[in-house]
């Protein structure tokens, strides 16, 4: 599962990366939750919550259905 989110972080990355920010893998737990920090831009953006639950969150679980949520350290 681990392999698959992050082949799920490389396809969002550009995304974050045209606004400045990015996003780095810190652990996938056997239950299903995916750790992740944002960087750059993305760390003190107001908009920072809006982009981790509808943007980044929203597609790993599409593209990989185990994960059941995804947290920001």
């Amino acid at each position: 599962m681990k392999e698959d989110v992050k082949n799920a972080l490389e396809e969002v990355r550009p995304h974050l990366k045209a606004d400045g920010g990015d996003v780095e893998l810190v652990d996938v737990t056997e239950d299903g939750v995916v750790k992740v920090r944002l960087l750059g831009a993305c760390e003190g953006c107001p908009m920072r919550e809006m982009t981790l639950t509808q943007g980044i969150a929203r597609f790993i679980k599409k593209r990989v259905p185990q994960v059941k949520d995804v947290q920001a350290e």
